[in-house]
């Protein structure tokens, strides 16, 4: 499956990808935002596109003006997401390289995946959640019409082996729907 935006093709991953994850991933603020340690080596990377982002709708973020994956963003479903859901809800994560921090992707990628979430799969609500400091995932999420939910204070993140704050934000397919008509 792939979508298309004005500036993005998100696609699945390629084993072949390996070396552009490893470019990005391997950098200590993308792993913190995004709640992972920094990849250490591309054969980590390989291993990541095999055994996490085959998962159904997991995307790479490929902006056409540059035709290699900067980033990701996933649909979870069920016991794979980070909160509990119902059985047509969804959690979306995502993250970006650094280099193209503040350029207006992510939130053109989120919209794309929220649409595809509500369209194609039929879902009610879909659920973002970010780590308490990282703003700029906050804002990306605001911009794309989630609005706050709860806080999960001090919760054992298991893949940094760290107690975190995450604020838990959500949107619905009505809300969605109503803020496609005012664009």
């Amino acid at each position: 499956m792939e979508l298309e935006t004005e500036r993005l093709l998100l696609r699945p991953w390629r084993e072949t990808d390996a070396a552009n994850l490893y470019a990005f991933a391997r950098e200590p603020a993308v792993g913190k935002a995004a709640g992972w340690r920094p990849h250490c080596s591309e054969a980590e990377s390989l291993r990541v596109i095999r055994e996490v982002f085959s998962a159904p709708d997991t995307f790479a973020i490929v902006p056409k003006s540059r035709g290699f994956p900067c980033g990701c963003i996933n649909i979870m479903y069920g016991p794979d997401a980070n909160v509990p859901l119902a059985p047509d809800e969804g959690e979306i994560g995502f993250w970006l390289g650094v280099p193209f921090w503040g350029q207006g992707w992510m939130s053109e990628a989120l919209r794309a995946v929220v649409r595809y979430g509500f369209s194609r799969r039929g879902l009610s609500r879909i659920w973002c959640a970010y780590f308490a400091g990282n703003h700029g995932s906050r804002r990306v999420q605001e911009k794309c019409g989630f609005v706050f939910h709860h806080v999960l204070r001090d919760i054992f993140w298991k893949p940094t082996g760290e107690v975190q704050t995450m604020y838990v934000q959500a949107i619905s397919r009505d809300a969605e729907s109503a803020a496609e008509e005012q664009a």
